[in-house]
């Protein structure tokens, strides 16, 4: 079966994409990968979603969005995208579990994962004291100890973003040096409430079975291993984009985010449209994902209206 248009991912911009979409009777398919939600599934309360004064869970979020897109007409399916092919109209997607499925028009929206440690107590532990995003959950450590793991400009960045909420904000770091610029070290090491433990490795998250207490580290010189003792741990070693299976298939940077006309979601390929986390390495928010998100359903919608504006001649490169 020909659909009009197919979304990849079901996170906020993906949800939001499906809610216009619908609304306008293109009656998409939304693909829903492993983790239906994207990373607010990982969250616990989100507080900064407009329209929710009290806050609200993060996966109840997830849940009304995507019953507000099968509200309107928009079809989910579970599957896995092995690979898709863009040459020509209408695209091909070949899905585990769904077989190979055509669509005039494409949106990506399969988001960007934060990177793990992977040692024990950090995903069991993931929001209920363990935090990818200073920015989702800084706000709950007001007056607390926190921690974070990392020595690039990311975890300068939230380093100092914390000292806002936080009484003290470590740093710890597997290396004695940083590798974020100069300009960003100089920042946080001004700031009287960053403390530094470097070369040290985290080698375990430990709680109360409730909460984070404390992350072990080993130090990288003796050997020994130490508690450091904390209310919250934020690990900021950077984001990877979800786009293994669109490489050689649409231009990306070097990182693999998607590239996209300024200002649009158009990608390089005429029809094939990418928004949310996938494409956006800076804000990384729910609210900016849902807004790309609404931007890729109507790109989508007016390029199938033939109102599309865009010099396809200047792809990007």
């Amino acid at each position: 079966m020909k659909h009009k248009s197919i979304i990849l991912g079901t996170g906020p911009a993906g949800l939001t994409a499906a809610v216009y979409l619908a609304r306008a009777n293109m009656e998409p398919l939304v693909i829903e990968g492993p983790e239906p939600g994207g990373q607010l599934t990982l969250t616990t309360e989100v507080e900064n979603f407009p329209g929710f004064p009290d806050g609200i869970m993060g996966p109840e979020l997830m849940d009304n969005m995507k019953k507000q897109a099968e509200r309107f007409g928009a079809t989910f399916k579970r599957g896995w995208v092995t690979d898709v092919e863009v040459e020509s109209r209408p695209f091909k997607l070949q899905v585990d579990g769904l077989g190979e499925l055509e669509t005039e028009t494409l949106i990506i929206s399969t988001g960007a994962s934060a990177k793990l440690l992977g040692i024990p107590g950090e995903k069991e532990n993931m929001g209920k004291g363990v935090s990818t995003c200073a920015t989702c959950d800084g706000f709950f450590f007001r007056g607390k100890k926190v921690v974070i793991i990392g020595g690039g400009d990311s975890a300068m960045e939230e380093a100092t973003f914390l000292t806002k909420f936080a009484n003290e904000v470590q740093v710890i770091h597997r290396r004695d040096e940083l590798r974020a610029s100069k300009i960003m070290q100089e920042r946080a090491k001004g700031n009287d409430k960053v403390t530094w433990a470097l070369n040290k490795t985290p080698v375990e998250m430990v709680s109360d079975g409730m909460k984070i207490t404390g992350v072990k580290v080993k130090d990288n010189e003796s050997g020994e291993e130490e508690l450091i003792e904390t209310d919250g741990i934020f690990v900021a070693i950077g984001h990877n984009p979800n786009t293994e299976f669109l490489k050689g298939k649409l231009d990306m940077d070097d990182k693999g985010y998607i590239l996209v006309d300024p200002g649009t979601t158009n990608t390089n390929i005429p029809g094939v449209f990418a928004c949310g986390d996938v494409q956006d390495q800076k804000y990384r928010q729910a609210i900016t994902a849902a807004g790309t998100g609404c931007m890729a359903a109507m790109d989508s919608e007016r390029f199938l209206e033939g109102e599309a504006t865009v010099d396809w001649s200047q792809n990007l490169s």
